[in-house]
């Protein structure tokens, strides 16, 4: 199959530029606007380009359903810093959901369950849960067009590195294996960098009622971790109270709230392992309905 791009739609194109051009790394970058708003969002036109100035580069593009331009990109026109973060596994699910188009002024670090950490060379803060920030001054915004798919090349100068020491080695060097990196494919599949493909899906016209919103004994479980709390964050309504009293109903279920000599907390950490089950099958509702039990 042999393609021009000029004879194919924007969308497939899209498709097939980004199907091609993969693994791509995750720019999961933190940017604050002149009212202090701060914006947090991944985007995979990301690199490396420099170390001597250290740059960096990732692309905002804009929107190809209505040529709109991305909070991301307003933010650095406005205030020109942003920190870059990495993405680990165990963080994927939550930076999914923060990249959910919310409303200008909403706080992803709020919706998607992520920390704040105060940065020090520049305004916007930093992920603490990122293996590795980058605090970064915008040098030059190059915009590479004005119609719906354009992208919008932030050139990024590092002016100071974070790295967790839980992913550096004896000689201080990263670990590829300890900083567990993950990286974009076609489509909603990504790759993880020490074991291989895997899937999720991109709340592309979804709303997700973000982590803020999951009650806070289901957000302090010693045993849902942050990928499992991003998916439940996910979904744009809760279970109506029929389908969680059906759910109560389902013998695994009955077991738990009828057994256990009546220990309330044992029943909780035993329905947060069933839900913990639901959620590693995709089975985001199911979970919801057993996390919901009265």
């Amino acid at each position: 199959m042999t393609i021009d791009p000029k004879e194919i739609p924007v969308p497939k194109l899209h498709s097939y530029l980004l199907s091609a051009v993969a693994p791509r790394p995750i720019a999961f970058a933190s940017t604050m606007d002149k009212a202090g708003n701060v914006n947090l969002s991944p985007f995979s036109f990301f690199n490396v380009f420099s170390a001597n100035p250290p740059i960096l580069i990732f692309s905002p593009s804009r929107r190809g359903r209505d040529n709109t331009t991305k909070h991301t990109y307003e933010n650095v026109k406005e205030r020109a810093e942003v920190v870059i973060n990495i993405v680990s596994y165990d963080m994927v699910e939550q930076m999914s959901l923060a990249s959910t188009e919310y409303a200008k002024g909403v706080d992803e670090f709020v919706k998607a369950g992520f920390t704040k950490m105060a940065s020090e060379r520049v305004k916007p803060p930093r992920v603490l849960e990122s293996p590795v920030s980058f605090e970064c001054k915008v040098n030059q915004v190059i915009e590479l067009g004005q119609n719906g798919g354009a992208g919008n090349l932030i050139i990024c100068e590092v002016l100071l590195i974070h790295i967790a020491d839980r992913v550096l080695d004896k000689n201080h060097a990263i670990d590829p294996q300890k900083i567990d990196q993950v990286a974009r494919m076609g489509a909603d599949w990504y790759t993880r960098a020490k074991l291989g493909t895997f899937e999720v899906a991109k709340p592309l016209t979804t709303i997700g009622i973000g982590y803020d919103a999951i009650p806070k004994g289901i957000r302090n479980s010693r045993i849902l971790t942050g990928n499992h709390l991003g998916k439940l964050g996910n979904v744009e309504h809760l279970p109506t109270e029929q389908a969680i009293a059906a759910m109560g109903s389902e013998p695994k279920v009955t077991a738990i709230l009828t057994g256990l000599d009546g220990n309330v907390d044992q029943q909780v950490i035993e329905l947060h392992k069933l839900a913990a089950i639901y959620l590693d099958r995709g089975e985001v509702m199911n979970a919801w309905k057993v996390l919901l039990q009265p």
